[in-house]
């Protein structure tokens, strides 16, 4: 039964893609909005830290991110999915980038695990999961739709429950893949070799909000909580200001590089 239903997913996500994506043209394009989206917010708190939550944390980095390319790239409209303390649902993050018509989705997080000397940042685009853990982080951001009265309507029968619900979103491929893993790559460049952080590298697993913007994505793991060292460096407002500076000259770069080839 399991794998009658992967087919039937799998032909789902077929259509899905032949009729929801409009191929990229890069022989025009420019990086002219960028959206940031903090993570969580409000009733959803994230995942937590002896001292802190996730929700706070992002959203100062989200923060001092778009405070940086509005300074230095002045051709730049940043839109931030929110600026305080608030409750917003996934498709809501993903309807905000659709509807600007945004050029680049950036999801910011922190990351937690039970053992608590994991450590280090980690980028995700959409894709196949390739590990269980790589699952269970995406089963754990995406888990915020519990929070909404009719997420099976809104998400398509999405269950987050439900390992083959996971299947159906991992195997999406988005035709903004490529652009997708070009930035991610870059993060992950910035936070080891410019910000002095532990990479844990670029990844692919099936997350909801990436799923739903139609424009290159990546949702960044920040660090990990639950790791006593990380969660001050995350709750460091130095440490968030090199994070962010990290996220800028990654967006910075994949920005350059994408309309020098035009």
């Amino acid at each position: 039964m399991i794998v009658k239903n992967i087919i039937i997913y799998s032909l789902l996500i077929i259509s899905l893609v032949a009729f929801s994506f409009t191929p990229l043209e890069t022989h025009d394009y420019r990086v002219k909005k960028v959206v940031i989206d903090a993570g969580h917010g409000g009733k959803d708190t994230g995942t937590s830290g002896a001292n802190t939550q996730e929700k706070d944390i992002v959203l100062k980095i989200a923060l001092k991110l778009g405070k940086l390319i509005k300074e230095n790239l002045k051709d730049v409209e940043v839109i931030y999915t929110r600026t305080s303390d608030k409750f917003l649902t996934l498709e809501n993050r993903a309807k905000m980038a659709n509807k600007n018509g945004a050029d680049l989705f950036i999801s910011i997080h922190c990351n937690s695990e039970h053992t608590k000397t994991v450590k280090g940042a980690e980028t995700f685009v959409m894709g196949l999961h390739t590990s269980e853990e790589n699952l269970e982080v995406a089963k754990r951001e995406n888990s915020v739709v519990l929070l909404e009265d009719d997420y099976h309507a809104k998400y398509a029968g999405y269950d987050p429950n439900s390992d083959e619900s996971h299947i159906l979103f991992s195997l999406f491929a988005s035709s903004y893949l490529e652009n997708s893993l070009n930035l991610a790559q870059k993060i992950q460049y910035q936070f080891k070799n410019r910000v002095g952080r532990r990479s844990r590298g670029v990844k692919q697993a099936g997350f909801v909000v990436l799923w739903q913007t139609s424009m290159p994505s990546v949702l960044v793991e920040c660090g990990f909580l639950s790791n006593k060292s990380e969660e001050q460096y995350l709750n460091d407002p130095l440490g968030q200001t090199y994070i962010a500076s990290g996220l800028f000259r990654a967006f910075r770069d994949y920005k350059e590089e994408l309309e020098s080839i035009n």
